[in-house]
């Protein structure tokens, strides 16, 4: 079988399994969904960049000591649906970057990453981001059983805060604003300033 170098050597109509995704050697970051190459955005603004940075120096102080750890990208999350047991490399269809990952089960991490659902998955928009895919990925993290989820819209300078309920749908639990401390649902001592989160050189 020929080394894959190139995007150009894979039919983007044709699924693929993480067992695949781990013998290419690309220059691009790509995403597999349910078994779909999906191109990631094109490399993140300032303005990306410094929330990225903020965020996990927050998260990091903060986990500090404790048994969660916090995960930035690039780092691979491999998801399926929360009702089947590990599954392994072949059997795995969907694998993507998260921004932020925290994850408190160590047992869900191997050298590859994160084998199953992170506790807390944290995605930071850019323009590239489209809405289809948003779409995508908010599904993909509830059927896999991500029970915190938080959209970060840095024009905005907004978080969207969306929790598991019992029956495993994602509930809009707060939207934060501005100058808001937001609280994380999961972690209910953790108190996150949103003018550190947002504070940027890029205006």
């Amino acid at each position: 079988m020929p080394k894959i170098t190139r995007l150009s050597q894979l039919d983007l109509n044709q699924s693929y399994s993480y067992a695949d995704y781990l013998t290419w050697q690309l220059d691009e970051t790509i995403e597999l969904i349910k078994g779909k190459i999906m191109l990631m955005s094109p490399a993140p603004n300032v303005k990306h960049q410094d929330i990225s940075a903020n965020l996990t120096t927050l998260l990091h102080i903060f986990f500090k000591h404790k048994k969660c750890r916090v995960y930035a990208a690039l780092f691979d999350v491999r998801l399926y649906d929360r009702k089947k047991s590990v599954l392994a490399n072949q059997d795995i269809h969907t694998v993507v970057q998260p921004d932020l990952s925290v994850i408190c089960n160590p047992d869900v991490l191997d050298e590859q990453g994160c084998n199953g659902a992170p506790d807390w998955i944290i995605e930071i928009l850019s323009k590239g981001n489209s809405k289809r895919e948003m779409q995508i990925k908010y599904e993909l993290y509830q059927e896999s059983g991500v029970q915190e989820y938080w959209i970060v819209y840095p024009n905005d300078q907004a978080i969207h805060q969306f929790v598991l309920d019992d029956n495993g749908r994602y509930q809009l639990k707060h939207m934060y604003t501005d100058d808001d401390t937001a609280t994380a649902h999961l972690f209910p001592e953790l108190a996150v300033d949103l003018t550190e989160v947002f504070e940027t050189w890029q205006k």
